[in-house]
């Protein structure tokens, strides 16, 4: 996550089974445990002593501490206390952000100064290209570690992980192939198509149609309803299935010239202009309440978006969402487990990040929250093939989605891609949807930014 982010990214209503839970999830943890995660993790010592915030516990026990944001779904899908069980000297403790744009200035702040790090911390897609090319020595390479093969992983994920020297700086967990949740009932109003088969034939390899498909909607729009979330959950859609995103390949930053970028940028103005977008900012509390009052009939939906459909749009929304195929396949999020080499317990943290990312906990990551195996063998299991969830009825969202990433062509991912992301879609468009700023100096404005903090 989602953010994705999000970015990068970014992570469950009553009539749910717990398998639904958020991967934005904070709004459904206690008050006082999110302000206090959330503490610990923007503090620069940390919420340990030292070099890291693992810590012995009494009688001799280890305690593990892991770093990440949103919903990765271990604690959800019970895998906390299943390796607590299997390893009785062991005792794991998560720390949890609910924002990825808060929790990696964090980690960038501790890394600096050797201390507060986790003993094993995530890192979001967007970011994992800046890790390894800026700060591998800082890391322990898996790819040495007990249990670990590297070519258990679909290969671009693997890679992205992997420095030029061929140490594994990090462990997948998921990725988001992408897809499209719509609301039946809102497209039966406005006189579309409700069978998913038929909707996907509406922008069938082109998210030029599914602009196109929303003037349509707008038209007949039953009263106060739009036809997709947010100008910038488009741009991410359309830029995660483009063969060029924000590098040109080399490690340069290529983002003004790219084609991917510019046909998303043009895409997502064009929605802006054409008035089919609801003007929100994913992630953000008004979004979130967006999905109960039925303001939008669309979001661009990777894998892990659809606990967040399930858990925002409530009860009363269960069975109106389906799912169907995006206009080109692409991947939006996704993230992996590394391990700090400040940290006191280096090797049982490698073994817990290994055991996290092997087949059988992702299988259950995913039948639980809905975030989508990096693991090949994870990726095949029937129970993940034939899953599907509550909320959405009898929609095979597990042949869905696993047919949607054997098809993902990779991607070069950036170090600056979070960064370049963030500021076009919550910098850039934003000001165009909500503040009507003139697309040509948005987008000024926001180059100008990005070289600032750059160097370019």
């Amino acid at each position: 996550m989602r953010n994705p982010g999000t970015t990068l990214g970014g992570r469950a209503a009553t009539t749910l089974p717990v398998r639904h839970a958020n991967r934005a999830r904070t709004a459904r943890r206690h008050l006082l445990s999110t302000a206090t995660a959330a503490l610990c993790a923007l503090l620069v010592a940390g919420c340990g002593s030292g070099g890291s915030a693992t810590s012995a516990a009494p009688g001799g026990r280890i305690t593990l501490t892991v770093g990440d944001y949103g919903t990765f779904g271990f604690k959800q899908a019970g895998l906390f206390d299943a390796y607590m069980r299997e390893h009785p000297g062991i005792t794991i403790v998560e720390h949890t952000v609910e924002q990825e744009t808060d929790y990696y200035p964090a980690l960038q702040t501790h890394l600096a100064s050797g201390s507060g790090l986790d003993d094993v911390q995530a890192v979001e897609v967007g970011r994992i290209a800046q890790i390894v090319k800026k700060q591998a020595d800082k890391f322990v390479d898996l790819g040495k570690a007990d249990g670990v093969a590297k070519d258990a992983f679909l290969p671009w994920k693997s890679q992205q992980a992997t420095t030029s020297d061929g140490r594994t700086i990090g462990l997948g967990t998921d990725i988001g192939p992408m897809a499209i949740c719509y609301r039946k009932d809102l497209f039966q109003q406005a006189g579309l198509p409700t069978d998913r088969d038929q909707v996907a034939e509406l922008w069938q390899g082109d998210w030029a149609r599914f602009l196109e498909t929303g003037k349509q909607y707008q038209a007949k729009a039953p009263a106060g309803t739009f036809f997709t979330d947010s100008a910038g959950g488009l741009f991410n859609a359309v830029v995660s299935s483009s063969a060029t995103q924000y590098d040109d390949g080399g490690g340069r930053l290529a983002y003004k010239d790219s084609p991917g970028v510019k046909n998303a940028w043009n895409l997502a103005t064009g929605a802006i202009q054409a008035g089919i977008s609801a003007g929100l900012k994913q992630f953000d509390t008004p979004w979130y309440q967006a999905f109960a009052n039925s303001r939008f009939a669309t979001v661009a939906c990777p894998s892990w978006m659809t606990a967040i459909v399930a858990d925002k749009s409530g009860s009363a929304n269960k069975g109106k969402w389906d799912i169907a195929t995006a206009p080109a396949a692409g991947n939006w999020g996704g993230s992996f487990l590394a391990v700090p080499k400040a940290g006191k317990h280096q090797k049982e943290a490698a073994a817990l990040a290994a055991w996290l990312t092997a087949p059988e906990q992702q299988a259950k990551v995913f039948t639980t929250v809905g975030n989508l195996p990096s693991n090949l063998e994870a990726l095949n299991r029937p129970e993940v093939q034939n899953a599907t969830l509550d909320f959405f009825g009898d929609t095979p969202t597990g042949r869905i989605y696993a047919a949607t990433a054997q098809s993902i062509r990779p991607n070069v991912i950036g170090e600056w891609d979070g960064l370049v992301k963030d500021t076009l879609t919550n910098g850039a468009l934003l000001s165009i949807e909500q503040h009507q700023s003139d697309p040509a100096k948005a987008w000024s404005n926001a180059v100008k930014e990005i070289d600032d903090k750059v160097g370019d």
